[in-house]
């Protein structure tokens, strides 16, 4: 299949658009090449195995751009967006523009050209926090935590019938979003618009909600990077890893090449939409992407300092507006409906993970 790969040049769709090379697609890469992604010398950035794809520089929000790349297209994988947490509410009109306006653009043109399958690159954030019982009233849904009790490094949610503290569980697709950052909202947006997209045009799109993405050519050093690239960015300075909280919230760390497998086996299970999808319904399928194997704050800084051989974490309290406590997957769907499982364990991969080229 010819698939177009927006954001091809990043983090997660270089790898994807390299493990599609691999498979025997027919890849085009398009990426604006932002320098919060790519570092302030993004215009010098190299493209990874740029030898392999087509490779055009561009915002995915220029309709010429789209009209030139989208004929022959049997498959869109869609990674281009801006990421992280974020610094304040000021990044709204960047997310915004970046996520949810160029997503619109690119559904519009796929429209028009006839290119009816989508595989977004979507995120656990909209979950909010993750799914909680409680021992009395059972399944319970906590609302934002107090700044009181994080001050007091009161951390878990308690149940908004009685209080007590909730007991994470696996929070599976069908959860209902409470998305609790400007990212987060962005984007549920792009989930919202790709199945309205489905239902009108009789398109087919599998979302992929990424858990803990980390590995090589992760970006650093930036206020979008991840946990993972900051830890190991104070490590390399000599510094301990600076920990919120207690450390004890659970996460889902998933090896990007994980990530990119299962991209792959998403644009290939889209060949069999074609004849089976109601011209009229269309098809949305939100998926887990992760690696079924839950893991702590503190276990990922601990275990990459021993593997950088520096200093042990501090664990400082506190924490960041939006931040949540729990968020751990079920991948059960994701093994049911595309065959995926995760390969990389976490030991290895955090293992290797000290030593992997960074951006």
């Amino acid at each position: 299949m010819r698939v177009l790969v927006t954001g091809g040049a990043g983090f997660i769709g270089s790898h994807v658009a390299e493990l599609l090379t691999e498979r025997g697609h027919d890849v085009l890469v398009v990426d604006a090449l932002l320098p919060v992604a790519h570092g302030a010398e993004a215009a010098q950035a190299p493209l990874s195995a740029a030898e392999l794809h087509q490779v055009v520089r561009a915002r995915i929000q220029d309709r010429d751009v789209l009209d030139s790349v989208l004929p022959g297209v049997d498959a869109v994988c869609h990674q281009a967006a801006m990421v992280g947490h974020g610094v304040d509410p000021s990044d709204a009109p960047a997310y915004a523009e970046h996520n949810d306006y160029a997503t619109a653009c690119l559904l519009a043109a796929m429209h028009e050209h006839g290119v009816r399958r989508l595989v977004l690159a979507s995120s656990m954030v909209i979950y909010g926090e993750g799914a909680y019982r409680c021992p009395e009233h059972g399944p319970a849904r906590p609302g934002p935590r107090r700044q009181s009790d994080l001050d007091s490094g009161k951390y878990e949610p308690g149940c908004p019938a009685c209080g007590t503290p909730l007991a994470p569980g696996l929070v599976q697709e069908d959860a209902a979003p409470d998305p609790r950052s400007t990212y987060a909202a962005s984007k549920l947006a792009q989930e919202n618009y790709a199945s309205a997209w489905a239902r009108q045009s009789g398109g087919s799109v599998w979302a992929l909600r990424y858990h803990n993405v980390y590995g090589p050519r992760m970006p650093r050093d930036t206020p979008y990077s991840g946990v993972a690239a900051m830890f190991r960015s104070a490590l390399e300075r000599g510094e301990a890893p600076t920990v919120l909280e207690d450390g004890r919230q659970w996460r889902d760390f998933v090896h990007v090449r994980d990530v990119a497998l299962a991209n792959a086996l998403a644009v290939e299970a889209g060949a069999d939409t074609d004849t089976d999808t109601d011209a009229h319904a269309g098809r949305f399928e939100a998926v887990n992407v992760c690696s079924g194997e839950p893991h702590t704050i503190a276990d990922l800084a601990g275990t990459l300092a021993e593997a950088c051989g520096g200093p042990a974490p501090r664990i400082v309290g506190g924490a960041r507006p939006g931040d949540v406590r729990h968020v751990v997957a079920d991948p059960a769907k994701a093994v049911a409906t595309l065959g995926f499982q995760a390969r990389t364990s976490f030991a290895d991969g955090v293992r290797a993970f000290a030593t992997d080229p960074l951006r």
